[in-house]
């Protein structure tokens, strides 16, 4: 497993669709996963420590969870499969939990938890970047990646 962070939230312009990109911390690879409106929504909201007027999803999430006790330890974006990715909650107590990764993510940004990927993962979909080039560059080069590819590409 390698710690991954959140770079950002991307809107692939063929689509539409928004994407959530991953940066692996100790590596050069970046790895972008297509993502819902809503949850594109939230976790920019929690990049940017945004409260919503009323409780979203996520946030009744950390509210079951801290009225169970129950204490989030991270995340882990675990597989790609048939071009769906695939994480877990895990959990303190030893209880690991299936999620969507974009729901993960927007879980460990509000709790500001760590997010790890498997190595399998950023094998197969992540996208190394060239050390030495600087940030607008690296966002220009994947503007000009994400403008290229599609879901299916992962499939």
């Amino acid at each position: 497993m390698k710690l991954v962070e959140v770079f950002g939230v991307r809107v692939e312009l063929s689509s539409n669709q928004p994407i959530v990109l991953l940066r692996e911390v100790s590596g050069d690879r970046y790895l972008p996963i297509w993502i819902g409106a809503g949850e594109a929504s939230a976790i920019s909201f929690a990049q940017q420590g945004v409260q919503a007027t009323r409780p979203l999803t996520h946030d009744l999430i950390l509210d079951l969870l801290d009225s169970f006790d129950q204490k989030l330890q991270q995340i882990e974006i675990t597989s790609l499969i048939d071009g769906v990715f695939h994480a877990l909650l895990k959990f303190e107590s030893g209880v690991e939990v299936s999620s969507r990764p974009s729901d993960a993510i927007a879980i460990a940004l509000k709790l500001g938890l760590p997010i790890y990927c498997a190595d399998e993962v950023l094998e197969s979909a992540g996208v190394a970047v060239e050390e030495g080039v600087d940030d607008d560059a690296q966002v220009e080069a994947f503007r000009e990646f994400l403008d290229q590819i599609t879901p299916e590409d992962f499939s």
